[in-house]
C-alpha cells in the first residue's frame, strides 16, 4: 500500500511538473527534468514503456530539449535512447538515423530499434522492410538477432 502510494504520488507529481514546464523551461531545464523523471520511472516501474507516466513525461521533456535545440548532440542522443528503452522502435530508429557519427553503444542501441522493426517487418510480411531494417541494423552493428532476421529472408 505504502509503495502504491509513493508512486500516486510520483506520477501526479510529474504530471503536474510537465504541464508547468510547457510553458517556462528551457532546453536545459527540459534535458534535466527527462533525466530525472527516467531514473524515477526506473524505479517506479518494472518495464520502461511510453505509455506509463512518468517515462512519458521523461521522454516528452527530452522531445522538448531536442526540439528547443536540435543542434544539440546530447538531447538528440538522449532522445533516442529513451525511446529504444520504451520501446518505441520506429521512433528510435529515426532519431538515431539523423545522427552522424554514432558511439559503440549508441550502435547498440541503433541496431537494436533495426532489428526490432525488421522482424515486426517480417511478421506483417514485408520483406522489403525487414530486409531494408537489417541492412541498417548491421551497418550499425552486427547481431545474433539481425543474423537470425537476415536467414530468414
Amino acid at each position: 500500500m505504502k509503495k502504491t502510494l509513493m508512486l500516486t504520488a510520483l506520477v501526479m507529481g510529474a504530471a503536474g511538473a510537465q504541464a508547468q514546464q510547457a510553458t517556462t523551461a528551457t532546453a536545459a531545464d527540459l534535458y534535466s527534468q527527462a533525466q530525472e523523471y527516467a531514473v524515477q520511472a526506473d524505479v517506479a516501474y518494472p518495464q520502461a514503456f511510453y505509455d506509463r507516466t512518468l517515462w512519458k513525461a521523461s521522454v516528452d521533456s527530452a522531445y522538448g530539449a531536442a526540439r528547443m535545440e536540435p543542434g544539440n548532440r546530447d538531447y538528440q542522443a538522449y532522445l533516442a535512447q529513451l525511446y529504444t528503452k520504451t520501446q518505441w522502435w520506429i521512433n528510435a530508429y529515426n532519431t538515431w538515423s539523423a545522427m552522424d557519427n554514432l558511439n559503440a553503444t549508441e550502435r547498440q542501441w541503433a541496431s537494436l530499434s533495426a532489428a526490432k522493426l525488421a522482424y515486426l517487418a517480417l511478421q506483417r510480411g514485408d520483406r522489403a522492410a525487414a530486409s531494408a531494417y537489417v541492412s541498417q541494423g548491421m551497418a550499425w552493428a552486427d547481431s545474433d538477432s539481425l543474423r537470425a532476421i537476415r536467414s530468414r529472408l
